[in-house]
């Protein structure tokens, strides 16, 4: 019996043994393709030069240098472009937050005329891209003097971010329980009262992952920019920084230089988040 028990044991760590390899002969290539790029590119915004095809195949192998980082700040208008790129963000993030979520609770807590043929209304728009209806929004916003403006790309991002993240944010309300509501009524509370302190406080983790997608969007974003804006000054950072590898143009090392900048406050905000998210996964359990 033993001697079984021991067989079965050997047989069973050399299977482990088998998989642990399996695993990393298929996954060490992976990370290897993941990450290689991605050290490439910081390795490109230290190294001399402007060409890609100057840089060296092995990452720092050409030396260090703070030149590029340099220019961007004294030679190039970085910081507007920083600058009008933040206010669009946390301006779509912030309206998109109260909008969607104040709408998501009427139609999860309320019953009106056309409720499901306004919900199913928001859910067809999500369907057709975005892009299918730009030369409709170019009109739009031309009627509206809202070209070359950062409200009217604001508000183009606004409009595209309602309809989805209703559906969202209604879906999580609706397991909240009613319980809730009705003790918050029996106290006298009025219906934005508990919104604001019973429902808010509870759908805190879909409302911080709203907050998140609903800045990252914006920050990056190159089509509607491009179409919407036009001087120099109303310049996002997808748009001055693509400026420089352009076919007139071959300052990968600069464009590195100035995407490295901007990953890091996107490092800073997920770090916070993940954490706060976590918590408030772990508080928002609520039972009947």
């Amino acid at each position: 019996m033993n001697n079984m028990k021991t067989g079965k044991k050997e047989k069973y760590e050399r299977i482990n043994a088998v998989n642990k390899w399996i695993i990393i002969l298929v996954f060490l290539p992976i990370s290897f393709l993941v990450i290689y790029p991605l050290v490439y590119v910081v390795s490109a915004a230290f190294s001399p030069g402007n060409s890609i095809a100057n840089l060296n195949i092995v990452p720092f192998g050409d030396g260090v240098t703070l030149d590029h980082f340099k220019r961007l700040f004294t030679e190039t208008n970085f910081l507007t472009w920083f600058k009008n790129t933040l206010t669009i963000a946390v301006c779509t993030s912030a309206v998109t937050v109260v909008v969607a979520s104040l709408s998501a609770y009427v139609f999860s807590r309320f019953t009106f005329v056309f409720k499901k043929s306004m919900m199913m209304s928001l859910l067809v728009l999500q369907i057709f891209p975005s892009f299918v209806g730009m030369v409709a929004i170019y009109i739009i916003l031309w009627r509206v003097n809202g070209l070359d403006t950062l409200w009217g790309l604001i508000l183009v991002y606004i409009a595209g971010n309602i309809p989805y993240n209703t559906w969202l944010v209604k879906s999580y309300i609706d397991t909240v329980p009613r319980s809730l509501d009705e003790a918050a009524r029996i106290e006298g509370a009025n219906h934005f009262k508990i919104y604001r302190s019973i429902m808010m406080p509870v759908i805190k983790p879909i409302i911080t992952f709203l907050a998140i997608t609903s800045f990252t969007g914006p920050w990056m974003d190159f089509i509607f920019p491009k179409m919407i804006l036009r001087s120099p000054e109303k310049q996002t950072l997808a748009l001055g920084l693509f400026g420089f590898i352009t076919d007139k143009k071959n300052e990968f090392t600069t464009f590195a230089a100035g995407a490295l900048i901007v990953a890091v406050p996107f490092i800073i905000m997920f770090t916070l988040s993940q954490k706060m998210m976590v918590t408030s996964f772990g508080q928002a359990a609520v039972k009947e």
